[in-house]
């Protein structure tokens, strides 16, 4: 089992920035500097884009910006490690002026570690420590904070995605715990849409307040994607509606940051959805 004792507070720590998730969901907004983003299409790849609509999420309220230079949709082509980074540092240096802290969405710890020098201030990991096996070390030695996804390599509907998920995080936290990296450093994603079958994300989904007993903040990440369109058809742009449903349901179960491409409209549902508990 992991070695790792939860944190006591309700404080996500973004490379010194520690964020309040106590009672306010903290909204991650989507900046993907992709020519071949499945919900966008390439919207931010230009730099002047990329800025322009990373400046307007922090108006809108989002408290950390997630930005990403290699899709990771189903049947996505892989990028060199050069080619992301190619992407994604000019624009970390563009947003050093951000008041929030900037995310990296990689699977490689070449990438992060060039980010990190950029100004980047947390680790988006889909595959939770368990891919590249240097990205525990990196994310310990710059001391940022961590997003682990849970990923699987194929889908099998047959799995028990639930105790998959739990076996995943432990061992997730036990690479943390070697590699030093703080509790309060540390938060967990379900993976809606990685390696599950329809059925499996919608298990995980209902099942997040288990994830939760685990004691470590809990990233939502269905902005979007194909689990809303096989609910009702419906193009990406066209899926907010159950998009703020499905992270509705996310935040009455106890998720601490929801990543999502419309900000505005997801501070709003969280605000009332939090508002609603507190009156309970």
């Amino acid at each position: 089992m992991a070695s790792l004792t939860p944190p006591t507070h309700r404080l996500f720590d973004a490379r010194g920035r520690r964020l309040d998730y106590a009672g306010r969901t903290l909204v991650m907004g989507i900046l993907n500097v992709t020519p071949d983003s499945f919900s966008d299409g390439g919207r931010s790849a230009r730099l002047d884009d990329a800025v322009a609509n990373a400046e307007r999420m922090v108006a809108e309220g989002a408290d950390i910006i997630d930005v990403g230079g290699e899709s990771t949709r189903p049947g996505h082509t892989p990028v060199p490690a050069e080619e992301e980074m190619a992407r994604v540092l000019p624009v970390l240096d563009a947003l050093a002026h951000l008041p929030v802290p900037i995310s990296i969405d990689t699977q490689k710890a070449k990438v992060a570690e060039a980010a990190l020098a950029h100004g980047a201030a947390i680790v988006n990991d889909i595959w939770g420590l368990m891919g590249d096996p240097d990205m525990a070390r990196v994310t310990a030695a710059h001391e940022v904070g961590l997003v682990a996804m849970h990923n699987r390599s194929s889908v099998d509907g047959s799995v028990d995605i639930v105790a998959d998920m739990l076996a995943f995080f432990d061992q997730t936290l036990e690479r943390a715990a070697r590699a030093g990296i703080r509790p309060e450093r540390i938060s967990l994603d379900p993976g809606i849409g990685f390696g599950k079958t329809f059925e499996q994300n919608l298990k995980a989904l209902a099942s997040l307040s288990e994830i939760g007993r685990l004691g470590f903040p809990i990233l939502l990440g269905t902005s979007r994607k194909s689990l809303i369109g096989k609910v009702i058809d419906a193009a990406p742009a066209e899926r907010l509606p159950g998009t703020i449903a499905s992270n509705v349901i996310g935040i009455m179960a106890g998720c601490a940051i929801i990543r999502v491409h419309d900000v505005a409209a997801h501070v709003q549902a969280a605000r009332v959805t939090e508002a609603i508990l507190r009156a309970a």
